[in-house]
């Protein structure tokens, strides 16, 4: 079995894509579910910025950073650009291939110029690493017109599994860094994986995402974002070959939106992009995919689709 480390996550890397450091890499609008039960319209901005110094062994959002700290004045321009694309809005996503307030990948002395662009959004979010917990994250809430998210990735909770994917947290460093934000009027989002590398079997998997939802929620977060693990940055293949990763099935993940939601402890959202990758039945997928939509957009569990491949 590979020892997991920074060198080895990144020893097993496929290349980089190429970026432009004034452009944002992707753009798109969508509707979500608010806290407060209502649905909005959300724009997401991708922006290009200095890769993460955290090489999470699942991650592939590097393939989009640059090598060298973002450019001051990048990040605003990349906005620029993307908002003369993108429709009106009430609520936006920078999300960063990383952590917003890590100063190499987002400079401080852009926070002003940001906010001014974002200053006609009733929310704004963004992503950050549990580790990158300070002053100025209250001092950037403070020049935004509306409320305020971040966005952690929280993973796993299992014990065996949580260190091995080399994001450098504990369920105690989690905690604290949630009790951060709430204390200071920030929302928190979760995001939380089925099926990580190093824990196989099907109902353990099932079963240590919805703890971990749970957790999520103990923690204070209004929303927890499920996302199936996949294979594609080079190590996952190996663990995948070593037999220290399984893919998650449809039918898993399915069940697992199904009870998170059922919980109702707040919003819980399924990741859908790249779905048919987990998915061994053409017939149903699509609307089993539209039905998992549905209920990302109206957190009520709808009733499962049938299909002869499911018995």
């Amino acid at each position: 079995m590979i020892e997991i480390s920074n060198r080895s996550v990144k020893k097993l890397r496929p290349e980089k894509e190429l970026v432009d450091p004034n452009r944002p890499y992707l753009w798109l609008n969508e509707e979500e579910i608010q806290a407060d039960g209502v649905l909005r319209s959300v724009n997401t901005i991708f922006l290009t910025n200095r890769e993460c110094p955290f090489k999470c062994t699942m991650c592939d959002l590097w393939r989009h950073t640059l090598d060298e700290p973002t450019p001051d004045g990048a990040i605003p321009e990349q906005i620029c650009f993307a908002l003369d694309r993108l429709p009106d809005a009430d609520v936006i996503k920078l999300y960063n291939s990383g952590n917003f307030f890590d100063g190499k990948a987002i400079p401080r002395k852009d926070y002003q110029a940001i906010a001014d662009l974002l200053s006609g959004y009733e929310h704004v979010i963004v992503e950050n690493h549990p580790k990158l917990i300070g002053d100025f994250i209250p001092q950037f809430r403070d020049l935004l017109n509306g409320t305020f998210e971040i966005a952690m990735g929280l993973e796993s909770i299992h014990p065996v599994v949580m260190p091995k994917l080399n994001k450098q947290i504990t369920r105690e460093s989690y905690c604290k860094a949630s009790e951060f934000l709430v204390s200071n009027g920030i929302d928190l989002r979760a995001f939380i994986l089925l099926n990580p590398p190093f824990l196989t079997d099907p109902e353990e998997n099932i079963e240590w995402c919805l703890k971990t939802v749970e957790f999520a929620f103990d923690c204070g977060a209004s929303a927890c974002s499920v996302i199936p693990t996949r294979d594609g940055n080079g190590i996952m293949e190996k663990l995948r070959e070593d037999g220290a990763y399984v893919p998650p099935t449809l039918s898993a993940f399915e069940e697992v939106l199904d009870r998170a939601i059922g919980l109702g402890r707040g919003r819980v959202f399924a990741d859908l992009w790249d779905l048919e990758k987990f998915s061994d039945c053409s017939s149903c997928f699509e609307t089993r995919k539209t039905r998992m939509h549905q209920m990302n957009l109206n957190q009520i569990i709808q009733k499962p689709i049938e299909c002869s491949c499911r018995g």
